[in-house]
């Protein structure tokens, strides 16, 4: 996976999106920033686009806003028909978010409501050093390797390897952070909730 920045339009229209819920529940950018743990100046640089921030951040402002974290990624998603209880994603469907050390492609953003989020996601980092600290948020994380393997490492001490098909779910607000093990960058289902 090549390491650059989110494209542009991609920060931008993300941006766009979290100003728009954020004045939508008449919140200031320091009450959002109380509420969701991200600092004033990161949202700020968020809305304008002129930030490439981690899926964490991007999370605890979901959730702050009590939004699907999809919906900031993509937009709400088109009406479902009536009835509908099914969305299939393509191989390269949903929006895709980069970071430093990550790649994430949401997935099932057409399914109203969903109480998870799943992501494929492809690991650049390899090791510690490369991250200023634990990433942490509230719920619980399942995930499972597709390609490659993977090191996944707790701010606790703990760590876990993980190779082709191998899984684990544990409490994400424990932080933690995943490292690809070996000259591939690993590649995951994540799926949050």
């Amino acid at each position: 996976m090549p390491r650059e920045a989110v494209p542009q339009r991609d920060r931008v229209g993300l941006g766009l999106r979290l100003r728009t819920e954020r004045k939508a529940r008449q919140l200031t950018l320091k009450e959002l920033s109380v509420r969701s743990g991200v600092a004033l100046s990161t949202l700020s640089k968020m809305e304008l686009g002129q930030s490439s921030v981690g899926y964490e951040k991007v999370a605890a402002v979901a959730q702050a806003l009590a939004l699907d974290v999809g919906l900031l990624f993509a937009g709400p998603a088109a009406a479902p028909a009536s009835g509908q209880a099914l969305a299939v994603s393509g191989e390269d469907e949903g929006p895709l978010y980069r970071s430093d050390h990550y790649e994430y492609r949401m997935l099932a953003t057409a399914f109203p409501g969903k109480r998870m989020t799943p992501l494929r996601t492809r690991i650049a980092a390899r090791r510690r050093d490369e991250f200023s600290d634990f990433i942490g948020h509230p719920g619980q994380e399942f995930v499972m390797v597709l390609a490659g393997q993977v090191r996944i490492e707790f701010e606790t001490g703990e760590l876990i390897e993980l190779k082709k098909h191998e899984s684990a779910y544990f409490d994400s607000g424990v932080g933690h952070i995943y490292l690809s093990v070996g000259p591939r960058d690993a590649e995951l289902v994540i799926v949050m909730a």
